[in-house]
C-alpha cells in the first residue's frame, strides 16, 4: 500500500502564534490534512468539517481513540470514551449538576479563591499566572464541585499535572504511572461514597453510584473510569485559556485598560477569547467506514484529529479570524466547547471560571501587567501557555 506524504509535522518547534499561522495554511491548502507524526492520523482545520465530523458520531467513532496522542492505556473513561447510546446514562447522571443553576452557586467561592491565589502575586509584584494561579484554581473549583476532602487537592493538583505534563511531552511510561495513580484516587473516592452516599441530586460521584442502565446500575470498571475522566477533563483548559488570555492582553494594553475599567465586558470579552484561543487541538474520532471528507479518501479505522482551534478561526465562518473583535456578531457559533454527543457538559461552570479569573486578574493589577519572560508552550492534545510570567504595574 502506498504510503500517504505527511501534510505538516504536528511535533514542529512552535511559539504563541505559530501553530496558528499553520493551520491558517492548511485552510488554504490542505484542510483535510495527513501526517504521520504521533502515531499517524488525519487533521481537519475548515469550520464545516469539524463541526460535521463532531456531531456524526455513527460514522466517526470516540470509542477507539479520543485524543491525540492516545493517552487511554489504562481502560475507558466515559462519558468521552462511549458512545451512544453507551455513553449516555454517564451524561444523565452528571449534566444536572452542571447546569447552570448549579454552577451560579458556586461563583462566589471560585471568585473567593482566585482572589486568595492572587494576593501572593500582587504582594510580589508578579508571577507565572498558570503555575501560580490558573493551575491551582480550577483544582480548587473542581474539587468544590466534586465535593472532594479538601486534603486530597494538592495530590489531585500534583498528579493531574504531572499527567498533563507527561501527555505534552510524549512520555508514554510516565502518563501511564501518573493515570494509575489518578485512578487510585477515584476508587478511593468512590469507596468514600459507597461508605457515606450523599444526595445524588448535589453529589457527582453519589449520581454515578445511583444511575442505571438497562435496569442495571454502571459496571463498576466504567463507573470508576467516568470519576477518573471528571478528575482531571475540567482542569487542563482552564488554565492554558487563562495563560493565552493573559498573554494576549499583555500585548494589547489597550483592551486590557478597557476591560479593567468595564467589568460588564468580561463575559463578552471571555467569548471571544475562547473562540480566539480554543484550547483544544487534539480530540479526536475514529473512522467507522472507508469514507470520504474534503476529497480525500479516509480508510476505515483511520484516526482524525478535530482542530477545535483551526475551525473558530475559519474566515469562510469568522471574517477576521485571527483577530480580536469583541461582541462578533456570530459569536455563538464557535466550536470552543464542542458539538455533538460529546460537546463539552461543563460549559457553564468554565464559562464561570474563566469570567472569575480574568476579572479579578484585572481588579488586581490597577497598574497593568506585561509579560516578564519567556513563554511555554503545551503540546498536543491542548494549544496555548503552560508559563506566562507576568509583571505587575
Amino acid at each position: 500500500m502506498t504510503a500517504i506524504p505527511s501534510d505538516f509535522d504536528p511535533e514542529a518547534p512552535e511559539d504563541f502564534d505559530s501553530a496558528h499561522r499553520e493551520y491558517a495554511r492548511l485552510r488554504r491548502e490542505c484542510p483535510v490534512a495527513h501526517t504521520d507524526g504521533l502515531g499517524g492520523f488525519w487533521a481537519l482545520s475548515r469550520y464545516e468539517d469539524v463541526r460535521r465530523v463532531a456531531s456524526d458520531w455513527a460514522s466517526f467513532s470516540t470509542e477507539t481513540q479520543n485524543v491525540i496522542p492516545k493517552v487511554a492505556f489504562t481502560g475507558r473513561r466515559p462519558p468521552l470514551h462511549l458512545d451512544p447510546p453507551e455513553h449516555t446514562p454517564f451524561r444523565q447522571a452528571l449534566n444536572p449538576l452542571l447546569s447552570q443553576d448549579k454552577v451560579r452557586r458556586l461563583e462566589a467561592d471560585t471568585r473567593r479563591f482566585a482572589r486568595e491565589m492572587l494576593a501572593p502575586m500582587v504582594e510580589r509584584g508578579g508571577g507565572d499566572i498558570c503555575t501560580d494561579f490558573s493551575s491551582f484554581l480550577p483544582v480548587r473549583v473542581f474539587g468544590l464541585w466534586m465535593r472532594m476532602p479538601p486534603q486530597w487537592l494538592d495530590t489531585l493538583h500534583d498528579d493531574g499535572r504531572a499527567f498533563v505534563l507527561a501527555v505534552h511531552r510524549n512520555e508514554p511510561e510516565l502518563m501511564k504511572a501518573t493515570s494509575l495513580r489518578l485512578y487510585d484516587m477515584a476508587r478511593d473516592l468512590v469507596r468514600l461514597r459507597r461508605e457515606a452516599p450523599e444526595d445524588p441530586a448535589i453529589d457527582p460521584t453519589s449520581a454515578l453510584l445511583a444511575a442505571v442502565h438497562g435496569g442495571q446500575s454502571l459496571p463498576e470498571d466504567l463507573l470508576i473510569g467516568a470519576v477518573r475522566q471528571v478528575l482531571v477533563v475540567g482542569i487542563v483548559a482552564p488554565m492554558v485559556l487563562v495563560g493565552s488570555m493573559a498573554v494576549h492582553l499583555a500585548r494589547d494594553q489597550e483592551l486590557q485598560a478597557q476591560l479593567r475599567a468595564d467589568p460588564a465586558l468580561v463575559p463578552a470579552a471571555v467569548e471571544e477569547f475562547l473562540r480566539l484561543y480554543t484550547p483544544y487541538r487534539g480530540f479526536a474520532r475514529t473512522a467507522v467506514n472507508d469514507t470520504v471528507v474534503g476529497a480525500r479518501a479516509i480508510k476505515a479505522n483511520d484516526a482524525i484529529a478535530l482542530l477545535y482551534c483551526s475551525a473558530n478561526r475559519d474566515e469562510a465562518i469568522f471574517p477576521d479570524g485571527d483577530r480580536f473583535v469583541l461582541d462578533r456578531p456570530n459569536i455563538a457559533e464557535h466550536l470552543a466547547f464542542g458539538r455533538g454527543p460529546h460537546n463539552c457538559p461543563g460549559l457553564h461552570l468554565g464559562r464561570m471560571e474563566l469570567c472569575v479569573a480574568l476579572g479579578e486578574l484585572l481588579a488586581a493589577t490597577p497598574g497593568g501587567f506585561t509579560l516578564d519572560g519567556p513563554i511555554t508552550l503545551s503540546r498536543w492534545p491542548e494549544i496555548g501557555p503552560l508559563t506566562v510570567p507576568l509583571r505587575f504595574g
